[in-house]
């Protein structure tokens, strides 16, 4: 079975990378709102992420409880080296489909 990426596990793999040891649903939905300069929700970033995971592209572990968070832990994500191999495979083809392509252009349809 091939291993695809959806559009917005694409982006919510590149939030994980960039967040590196504070990838967390919260901190994740955050940089991909910010990415994107959209509104997602929290269950829009754990259902990639769940996805993500089952492929092998991220791992994840609970943290140490937490006082501040009344004991509670957080699930925190990593990517993987496959993760890593697959944001590489996925910039090579957006380079490839977008090549060409310039915003001064005033083209239409």
């Amino acid at each position: 079975m091939k291993k695809y990426l959806s559009r917005p596990e694409e982006i919510i793999l590149l939030a994980v990378w960039r967040l590196k040891d504070n990838a967390y649903g919260v901190t994740i939905k955050k940089k991909v709102e910010k990415m994107t300069e959209k509104y997602w929700s929290i269950g829009a970033v754990y259902v990639p992420l769940e996805r993500l995971e089952k492929k092998g592209f991220v791992r994840s572990c609970l943290s140490k409880p937490k006082s501040e968070r009344g004991g509670r832990r957080k699930r925190l994500f990593t990517i993987t080296s496959a993760g890593i191999y697959e944001l590489n495979k996925i910039h090579k083809v957006n380079e490839v489909i977008w090549q060409g392509y310039s915003t001064d252009k005033k083209e239409t349809w």
